[in-house]
């Protein structure tokens, strides 16, 4: 009897210590995921989005400062003109942060650190070609080597550098659902090993206590009923912090990051498309290549099967007016349904509304450019994309990437609280469980010590 006693008890101790070993484990590995997650995988990716937008917003901008120069400061359109110096000189910062950033990221993967070299080669070649069209720009009459220069800077851009970074969101991104997959397919294993490590340590517990009640006459052993409690309670807080964690992974990752990835590369679309126009008013030789990239980039962000610029504004109002009637009734394509298609939070999908109509605004007021050139008002037509001033069609680019902007901040509010929650529930519910663990092997030796003790 006393040999059954003590096999039983040392069968519960080593199971409560195994189990107390699995979560221990799995919560160090959750606890690792969270920090991968939050300082590597998903910095990332918003890195190398960022570089596509800042390469699109340094192009646009210099289109931006050639088209509103004048004739070296004559007929100056001094207000874009200020903003465009501006805003080139925040792009080019943001580009050097977000390479230095990627080159770091790169390290142990051949593939980016080749793209990132590359990238950082070709850029340094942009730059020079942007300074030299800026510089004939400056001089009396030199507009058109200025214009011959950039031709040279944006087909650097187009052929080279953004590929590169758009293969280093992919690539990033691919890198950190691989990482997710993983950890979510470790926490489903571990939360059935501690289940069942769990459940088979109460079954010891239960024999035990059944045992002694059969042998010695009584009902309940105090010691071990109070060691299956903390045991139980053991098992319940474990398997929620696992399955808690996997839940709070695939928010962070799916419902919020995808989002996230989704509407940064609507942004860089974005800046792109609206350089297009500067492009179009700067180059008159291009104007049917812009054009057709502007319409490209329009489909990028909404899709509309079949539409032409003449066509595009009055296909979008149609689809637009079905899907508000029926959010089912998802007639397009593009960045703009791929949100609309993760709607997961508060807000989001009226702030996402919001970023439509929006963009629908803007998509007019291009319409309005091209008729003001096709009228011979060139002067016009130029004034009306580069001013500022509330109804023209920079300001209403400037609201709708506003808009694309709070609607991207609130997947990243609920990413980054995904991630804080997660850290949060290891940190609080890993020593319970320990404890809990530890408790239920000093309460269970307590309880038996009384009864190993009739047989000295």
């Amino acid at each position: 009897m006393p040999a059954r006693l003590r096999l039983l008890r040392a069968a519960s101790v080593l199971l409560a210590a195994v189990l107390a070993a699995l979560v221990l484990v799995a919560g160090l590995a959750v606890n690792g995921t969270w920090n991968s997650v939050a300082d590597r995988d998903a910095p990332r990716t918003t890195s190398a989005a960022g570089l596509d937008l800042a390469l699109n917003d340094m192009d646009a901008q210099a289109a931006n400062i050639l088209l509103s120069s004048g004739d070296a400061g004559e007929g100056r359109l001094q207000t874009p003109y200020l903003k465009g110096v501006a805003f080139y000189g925040d792009a080019r910062r943001d580009i050097g942060h977000d390479l230095r950033t990627l080159a770091v990221a790169a390290q142990g993967s051949t593939a980016d650190e080749k793209t990132v070299e590359s990238l950082t080669d070709d850029f340094a070649e942009y730059q020079e070609l942007i300074g030299r069209a800026l510089e004939n720009d400056g001089r009396r009459g030199g507009k058109p080597a200025a214009l011959a220069d950039y031709r040279r800077a944006t087909d650097l851009l187009r052929t080279r550098l953004l590929p590169a970074a758009r293969t280093l969101v992919a690539s990033n991104n691919s890198h950190f659902d691989t990482e997710y997959a993983s950890a979510r397919s470790a926490l489903s294993s571990q939360l059935i090993a501690a289940l069942a490590v769990g459940l088979l340590l109460l079954a010891v517990l239960g024999v035990l206590q059944w045992y002694l009640a059969r042998t010695f006459r009584r009902i309940l052993n105090p010691g071990l009923l109070a060691a299956t409690v903390c045991t139980l309670l053991a098992v319940i807080l474990g398997a929620q912090l696992l399955s808690g964690s996997a839940d709070r992974l695939r928010v962070a990752r799916h419902d919020a990051f995808d989002s996230v990835v989704a509407l940064a590369r609507a942004r860089a679309v974005a800046s792109d498309a609206n350089a297009d126009e500067s492009r179009y008013l700067l180059d008159p030789e291009r104007r049917e290549q812009y054009a057709d990239s502007f319409l490209a980039k329009s489909q990028a962000l909404y899709g509309v099967r079949g539409a032409s610029l003449s066509t595009y504004d009055a296909e979008l109002a149609t689809t637009w007016q079905a899907y508000r009637s029926d959010h089912h009734d998802l007639r397009f394509t593009g960045e703009f349904r791929r949100e609309l298609d993760n709607i997961t939070f508060p807000g989001e999908r009226a702030a996402a509304e919001r970023t439509v109509e929006t963009y629908a605004v803007y998509e007019r007021d291009d319409r309005r450019i091209r008729a003001l050139l096709a009228a011979g008002e060139e002067r016009q037509a130029v004034e009306f994309c580069m001013d500022w001033q509330p109804g023209t069609s920079n300001a209403h680019f400037e609201a709708w990437t506003a808009a694309l902007d709070r609607l991207a901040g609130i997947n990243r509010a609920h990413f980054a609280s995904s991630v804080a929650e997660g850290r949060s529930a290891v940190h609080n519910v890993l020593p319970w469980v320990g404890g809990l663990l530890c408790a239920a092997m000093l309460l269970g030796g307590l309880g038996l010590r009384p009864r190993l003790a009739e047989f000295r």
